[in-house]
């Protein structure tokens, strides 16, 4: 029995070193060969763009087009939008009569200090004071169309 389970161990690893392009397992006389592809596709697992900077705001949003908002409003496609709009996120009168239309310098300023720039938010939170910080939450934000 312990042979066995050796021989399929050792199997498993041979083809696994071959799969992941190490050396090729020792051939015996008489197998065939076949020819390696003339060219490999190769399919890349889509990568989080996420800044970490975003961390903090991905606790309460999601910025994914089809993701129903959760504790915030959904942030996909924020630049360009009238604040308080999301459809059927329940806004705080602060918010929705804002006035204002999201772009770059309103996002920095509102995440910098979100009471100060829309009084009376639901948005419980302090703000963000590093300047490299934010930018990179506001390019990632302006990026999502």
């Amino acid at each position: 029995m312990r042979s066995k389970l050796m021989f399929v161990v050792v199997s498993g690893l041979a083809l696994a070193t071959a799969a992941c392009g190490g050396s090729e397992p020792a051939q015996e006389a008489g197998d065939a060969v076949e020819p390696a592809p003339a060219e490999t596709t190769v399919v890349a697992a889509a990568v989080d763009a996420k800044p970490a900077s975003f961390a903090q705001c991905a606790v309460c949003h999601v910025t994914e087009a089809d993701k129903a908002s959760t504790l915030g409003p959904n942030l996909f496609g924020i630049v360009g939008r009238t604040a308080g709009t999301v459809e059927g996120f329940n806004y705080s009168p602060g918010m929705r009569d804002a006035g204002l239309t999201w772009e770059a310098s309103n996002l920095d300023a509102f995440i910098t200090a979100p009471q100060k720039v829309v009084p009376g938010t639901r948005m419980a939170f302090g703000g963000v004071a590093d300047a490299a910080k934010r930018k990179e939450i506001v390019d990632y934000l302006t990026s999502l169309k």
